[in-house]
């Protein structure tokens, strides 16, 4: 067994140890096993084998996606944890969760206690050889909640029995699921949980697996906390747009032989809704376009919390709040939350 990486950041100690990983996999093979792996994966589920059949290709797919939906997850944990400041997860569920990205997201959000036992983390998924590839990677981790992580097969489904936690995570499954076992999924979640978060692709089907499992949340009593400053209906009509958006990834070697491309990073898309049994604070807007930068304002286009989507323009007058907006991202709340209303 590998010695624990020593002390940093989950997001370091990750690419660390898949490029460890990855070195033991030649160039070619690993290649042609994402190649497939892309073009196959958000297919049907298969009834007796998953999609990933042996260690070359949760290696490859781990080098090839871990790094991308690490970047979501953290991204959407961070805006349920900036909801809830106050709060922090007893326990850990990942429903799918493969080799675990979602989970070493949580890590970097929440760290260990100093002065408690790490919360219990337990990954549920169908892959054999992804859940041993999450042990082995979690075993380098600098956290001990992932060294001490439970890897569970399971298959996703109806009967899925989701242990309760503080947190439970479903994080780019929903889309391989059977529409009756996707309800199912987020059924459970939501009996085992005081807050779940769910994050799909970032495309209109994604949006719409979302919008979803949105729904089923409130009908089981849950508040949005995030992205959503409500818990009303979406305003965005459907079928004219759809709800996403976007992390920075840093490509690796293997990410830029795949796709044949040069630059070294490239942007995840994805939907996502998180919510809370107890009352959450969320943000009075949210962000839910790029920002647009002109001489002297910027356009913000927004979700309110009064259930409408608007556009706001924050001119260079405005001082404060306008060097506020040149700072502020796609997705995040707004107004900053020490500044003052617009």
């Amino acid at each position: 067994m590998h010695a624990p990486l020593s002390p940093q950041a989950p997001t370091e100690a990750l690419r660390a140890a898949l490029a460890e990983l990855v070195d033991g996999l030649a160039p070619r093979q690993a290649a042609q096993a994402t190649a497939r792996l892309i073009a196959n994966y958000r297919g049907a589920t298969p009834t007796d084998a998953p999609v990933l059949r042996d260690r070359s290709d949760v290696v490859a797919y781990a080098a090839y996606r871990m790094p991308a939906t690490f970047e979501a997850d953290r991204a959407v944990l961070g805006a349920l944890a900036d909801a809830v400041p106050d709060w922090t997860p007893s326990g850990h569920t990942d429903i799918g969760g493969g080799t675990g990205a979602a989970v070493w997201a949580a890590a970097d959000i929440w760290p260990d206690p100093a002065d408690a036992a790490p919360r219990p983390v337990t990954v549920l998924d169908w892959a054999e050889p992804a859940l041993a590839l999450g042990r082995e990677l979690a075993a380098r981790a600098p956290s001990a909640a992932l060294r001490d992580a439970r890897w569970r097969r399971a298959r996703i489904d109806a009967a899925l029995d989701v242990p309760q936690s503080g947190l439970v995570t479903v994080s780019y499954v929903l889309g391989e699921l059977t529409p009756a076992d996707r309800a199912a999924v987020v059924d459970a979640a939501a009996g085992a949980a005081e807050a779940v978060a769910v994050v799909e692709p970032g495309t209109p089907d994604g949006h719409r697996r979302i919008i979803e499992a949105r729904d089923r949340l409130i009908a089981a009593g849950f508040h949005v906390a995030a992205p959503c400053p409500h818990s009303a209906a979406c305003p965005i009509e459907e079928g004219a747009d759809w709800c996403h958006f976007a992390a920075r990834v840093s490509r690796s070697s293997l990410h830029r032989q795949v796709k044949g491309a040069s630059l070294a990073w490239e942007d995840e898309k994805f939907s996502y809704v998180a919510a809370t049994r107890f009352r959450p604070g969320p943000a009075a807007a949210r962000v839910v376009r790029r920002p647009q930068t002109r001489k002297g304002l910027v356009l913000l286009d927004l979700c309110r919390d009064t259930e409408e989507l608007s556009r706001q323009t924050v001119t260079k007058r405005q001082g404060p709040l306008y060097r506020a907006a040149r700072d502020t991202a796609w997705g995040d709340p707004w107004p900053p939350r020490e500044d003052p209303a617009p």
